[in-house]
């Protein structure tokens, strides 16, 4: 038991960063673009509870947690926020620029996770080689890689669906939207068959290599 209170200490705040900064960044970006749907919800926040869903950012991120250390496995973290209310048909041109505030959300997790490098290299530079706070900044770069991934999946409606919609021609891109019904029954049917994590692991390297040129 105290293995797992450890862990879920060790997460509580890498997760809750990753969540609310990734959230309020797809706010401030339709805001900067001429959305002001999120900004009128009380969404454009740094406040965790405007963004935390109490399934999706808590218990299933708990229950996964806790049910790999029972199982013996290393940690695993899957999860959701609220999704931030964004009217794309209110931005200045809706279609190309719904291509930034979807970035907005990932870029924001590949910034958190350099963040987290450096925090890494400053204990590691005062002599702290494990730890608390150590083990806390390794988890932070790879919480944040793993959000950053996941949601640049091209499924809508992750952030990933929503670039690949800006940059495909207007009809295709119509076309394409009509999965978004389904879109997370595609993301949980790659996560139970396991290839998941196979199609996210070139944006995973990539990231690995941006948080490596700050260690």
């Amino acid at each position: 038991m105290n293995e797992i209170i450890q862990t879920l200490a060790l997460y509580a705040i890498p997760v809750i960063f990753a969540i609310t900064l990734h959230e309020a960044a797809h706010g401030y970006a339709a805001r900067l673009f001429g959305d002001m749907t999120a900004t009128a919800a009380g969404r454009v926040s740094l406040n965790p509870m405007r963004h935390i869903d109490l399934v999706g950012t808590i218990l299933v991120p708990v229950g996964i947690l806790i049910m790999s250390k029972v199982m013996g496995g290393p940690p695993m973290l899957f999860g959701w926020a609220k999704p931030v209310p964004v009217d794309f048909g209110r931005l200045h041109r809706p279609k190309q620029d719904m291509l930034w505030v979807a970035l907005a959300g990932p870029a924001t997790n590949l910034v958190l996770a350099v963040v987290w490098a450096i925090c890494l290299r400053i204990l590691f530079e005062f002599g702290m080689h494990d730890g608390f706070w150590f083990e806390m900044a390794l988890i932070g770069i790879q919480i944040n890689l793993v959000l950053m991934a996941l949601n640049l999946l091209p499924v809508l409606p992750l952030d990933g669906g929503r670039v690949l919609f800006s940059l495909l021609p207007n009809r295709l891109a119509w076309q394409y939207g009509r999965i978004e019904p389904y879109g997370m029954l595609i993301v949980i049917a790659l996560l139970a068959t396991g290839s998941l994590w196979v199609i996210l692991e070139p944006v995973m390297l990539v990231g690995q290599w941006v948080v490596r040129l700050f260690l």
